[in-house]
């Protein structure tokens, strides 16, 4: 069927815009490949650093997971054990509880600490006086997919801080919690279990949006040859 000469013109402006846009989605793909490729250097550069003290009240405004997640620190208080909060968690040890206790710190604020992991309800050994090193972490906000952290029947699926110090009657506590290093095999809770993964597909992606791309371009093409005739 023979196309007029506007039905081409359309056709080619639509083909255009659409080449255009699938190539800006390649490129963004490009660039978020590098900034995830940063971000994992620099993530397990912090990871296998020399502890260093956990952020003070001074630093609180300012961190984010930019430029203090899975940062490697350390810190000496108390644990307050009997406000202790079991969040459900799954491990390569299979599904237990996390175990977030607050410390209150020599410094003068408390931050939650995840003492690590546990298969059961069971009673935990207390922490005591303790100095504690670990990795650094964001808060948790509002729960798991799909399921909500619920103060009042004390169910909790994410290390929500801001919640879970509320339910506790904690105050002056730092806006991130800690994820205990390893400790002794045979000791329980057992740290040391965060999982730093980050995937990386973004290169598979730009290679998809390109392909489409080349694909639009072509079948463009097709429409500027001459129409055979019988």
């Amino acid at each position: 069927m023979k196309r007029s000469p506007a039905t081409i013109a359309f056709l080619l402006i639509v083909a255009g815009a659409l080449c255009a846009a699938l190539i800006a989605l390649g490129i963004w793909q490009i660039e978020r490949r590098s900034w995830k490729l940063a971000l994992i250097a620099r993530v397990e550069q912090r990871i296998h650093a020399p502890a260093i003290p956990a952020p003070g009240p001074n630093r609180w405004p300012g961190i984010t997971d930019a430029s203090d997640g899975y940062r490697h620190v350390t810190v000496t208080g108390r644990f307050r054990d009997d406000r202790a909060t079991l969040v459900q968690a799954v491990t390569e040890r299979g599904p237990g509880f996390w175990v977030m206790t607050p410390l209150v710190t020599e410094r003068g604020f408390t931050v939650l600490v995840n003492r690590g992991f546990v298969p059961s309800r069971a009673p935990v050994p207390p922490g005591g006086a303790a100095t504690v090193t670990g990795l650094l972490r964001l808060t948790e906000p509002k729960g798991a997919f799909l399921r909500y952290n619920d103060a009042a029947t004390n169910r909790w699926y994410s290390r929500d801080v801001s919640a879970i110090s509320a339910a506790r009657g904690l105050d002056h506590v730092a806006p991130y919690f800690i994820d205990a290093d390893a400790g002794p095999a045979a000791t329980a809770p057992v740290g040391g279990l965060t999982v730093v993964h980050f995937t990386n597909n973004h290169l598979v992606y730009a290679l998809t949006w390109f392909a489409l791309a080349a694909m639009v371009a072509g079948a463009a093409a097709l429409l500027l040859r001459p129409v055979r005739r019988g």
